[in-house]
């Protein structure tokens, strides 16, 4: 269970207890000569799931795939034309539950940069970076209140030149950050 999750409604915590879903993410580093940015999607605003917010290039685990890093790296093929070989997988972060039934697993892998993105615009509207620095800056979260199921829930967002990161995408950008400072 997510962290602060003990505070949700009884009915979302029996969501994430149900048999939850394998998906990947990737957290794609891109690597320039002067420094490193995160790279992130604002998804496509008619999608099922999670229309128009700020998320990692991924999706659910097909049959086919091998494990949750083939997942990532075919999903971000498939979002942002990042070629799977393009990419240095450096690790993982934990597994974390999603609300809508997922166990989503982040894939950390390095770019070299400039990265040449082919947007599918059917599941992305567009893909920025946001520097690795200012993701690593504890002064740029923002805590926020939010009602879930009758319920108030503190929550942490990241805001960066007019985007709001927040939820399950801003809980592994924070699990990235405590990975990389040792916290």
């Amino acid at each position: 269970m997510p962290p602060g999750s003990e505070r949700w409604p009884a009915s979302m915590q029996e969501r994430l207890r149900r048999g939850l879903k394998p998906a990947g993410v990737l957290i794609p580093v891109i690597e320039t000569r002067t420094e490193l940015s995160v790279l992130l999607t604002q998804r496509a605003a008619d999608l099922k799931h999670h229309p128009g917010q700020v998320s990692f290039p991924g999706g659910r685990m097909e049959e086919h795939d091998e494990d949750v890093r083939v997942t990532a790296l075919r999903e971000t093929h498939e979002e942002v034309g990042i070629d799977p070989h393009a990419v240095a997988v450096i690790g993982y972060l934990e597994s974390m539950p999603t609300i809508t039934g997922y166990a989503v697993t982040p894939v950390i892998g390095l770019v070299e940069g400039p990265a040449q993105l082919s947007i599918d615009t059917t599941e992305v509207e567009y893909a920025f970076e946001v520097p690795l620095e200012f993701l690593l800056d504890a002064r740029n979260d923002r805590p926020v209140e939010r009602e879930l199921e009758g319920r108030i829930v503190t929550m942490m967002e990241v805001h960066y030149e007019g985007k709001r990161i927040w939820g399950a995408t801003a809980m592994m950008l924070h699990a990235l950050r405590k990975r990389l400072l040792k916290q």
